[in-house]
């Protein structure tokens, strides 16, 4: 995609830093840093297949971190300099912070949108739509979480189907142990290793470790879903300037066809492991992928 460049003059003729056609554009926030410093921070995840994680020769990869690298040339036509990306592994628990504390610019992860996050960050269109179900060892008697009372679930820390999993044992009296794990490899190792009977997470990053681990044959994903999960790109909230930007260049990427290539690249064709997910878009990201593409405000 060739981001407009006609953008930075739209998204500051608005401005009252623009007063006249001949008042130069005044940089701000994220887009200033980055005009400095010739650089765009991303932070990404090592295990979010396949929307971020490592590649063989430990390089950050898959449709998330696609996208963001579509946004970062989109910021570096915007301030008028090519940028150098710069890398930062974070987990689910540190994502948020590094993006709140400026140690990161975006984002690019399998991070849910929701208003509790949207006190603390900023989000970009919705790129995918995921929810809470179980991954089990095949032969398993767990069918659903009403089959959970007396076991073990892993979960990931700091997530949304943590908070999803402690709900469903409030709720419904079940008395079932949540381990907390790092990140979602080493949760599904647990399960692997037989100390933990289940791991909750977002049904698309089961299925992307069933596939990276080639485990078809080990594991099933099982139950209804437990909760609902809008994926979106982070960064830094109150940053008036990007945010216009993000809306916009994710309207281009949308019109232009650029995310239904990139979903089909990482949910149809093979992974690095040699397997596919095979997960056709659903009907509800097609729907916003489409409004996404409709001329912005």
């Amino acid at each position: 995609m060739r981001f407009r460049f006609a953008l930075l003059l739209f998204l500051f003729a608005r401005s009252a830093l623009a007063q006249t056609e001949d008042t130069p554009v005044e940089l701000t926030g994220t887009l200033a840093k980055a005009r400095a410093a010739g650089a765009i921070t991303i932070a990404y995840r090592e295990s979010s297949v396949p929307f971020s994680f490592l590649s063989p020769r430990g390089e950050p990869i898959g449709y998330s971190i696609e996208l963001c690298r579509k946004l970062s040339e989109a910021i570096g036509e915007a301030v008028g300099r090519e940028l150098a990306l710069k890398w930062l592994a974070v987990t689910s628990d540190s994502r948020i912070e590094a993006i709140a504390s400026g140690k990161a610019d975006l984002e690019c992860g399998s991070t849910t949108n929701n208003l509790e996050r949207q006190k603390q960050v900023a989000f970009s269109p919705i790129i995918f739509v995921a929810g809470t179900r179980l991954l089990v060892k095949r032969g398993s008697p767990i069918r659903s979480y009403r089959d959970l009372a007396g076991r073990t679930v892993a979960v990931t820390a700091g997530t949304t189907n943590e908070k999803a999993m402690q709900e469903i044992a409030r709720r419904f009296k079940l008395d079932f142990r949540i381990l907390e794990q790092k990140d979602h490899s080493e949760s599904y190792a647990r399960l692997a290793e037989g100390k933990a009977d289940a791991f909750a997470t977002d049904d698309v990053l089961l299925f992307g470790l069933i596939a990276q681990n080639k485990a078809q044959k080990q594991y099933q994903v099982v139950g209804e879903f437990l909760s609902y999960d809008p994926y979106g790109i982070m960064f830094r909230k109150g940053d008036a300037q990007l945010a216009e930007l993000v809306k916009r260049a994710f309207h281009d990427l949308a019109e232009d066809g650029e995310i239904e290539r990139q979903y089909k690249r990482w949910f149809l064709q093979r992974l690095p492991s040699g397997q596919s997910l095979d997960l056709p878009m659903s009907p509800q990201l097609e729907t916003l992928v489409r409004a996404m593409a409709a001329r912005p405000e």
